[in-house]
């Protein structure tokens, strides 16, 4: 499966970084199956956007979990992993919270909203893929291809 990594430069070597901020499914390296939100991810802020290309080839060993669609139980992984805590999966896939799911979510953990506003307010959003990798396994399965500066 081809995936896309959003940068401002060539990662031909993946890493973990641990960032001031825990992103929607903790720290990890971050790509996405669609190349059109790869481009708007690459362009926002300065310098030159790019894009690297892998191959993922997942390995039958890793502990993977996977989010079909926006759940309570993606709601509350997320809500968890922006709360800092950290989990046993290798690989996460799922939706990926845009900028005003995002704030929903906040939201929802401060308590300014509850779960049912948040489902009522995320309802007709419509969130974009996302895939972590979160250990050296993990990132073995990834294979980079090339890498594109791309304007969009």
């Amino acid at each position: 499966m081809l995936i896309y990594h959003a940068s401002k430069q060539i990662v031909e070597f993946p890493e973990i970084r641990k960032t001031k901020f825990a992103k929607d499914f903790s720290w990890g390296f971050y790509c996405t199956n669609n190349l059109e939100q790869a481009v708007r991810w690459a362009n926002r802020g300065e310098g030159e956007p790019r894009v690297n290309f892998f191959e993922y080839e997942p390995a039958s060993d890793l502990n993977v979990l996977r989010f079909e669609k926006m759940t309570d139980e993606w709601l509350d992984f997320i809500a968890a992993c922006r709360s800092g805590k950290t989990h046993p999966y290798d690989v996460v896939e799922g939706p990926m919270a845009d900028d005003t799911v995002w704030n929903y979510v906040n939201d929802f953990m401060s308590g300014a909203i509850t779960r049912k506003q948040f489902w009522a307010l995320a309802e007709f959003k419509h969130p974009t893929h996302q895939i972590s990798f979160h250990t050296l396994s993990a990132l073995a399965c990834l294979k980079f291809v090339k890498h594109e500066v791309m304007h969009g």
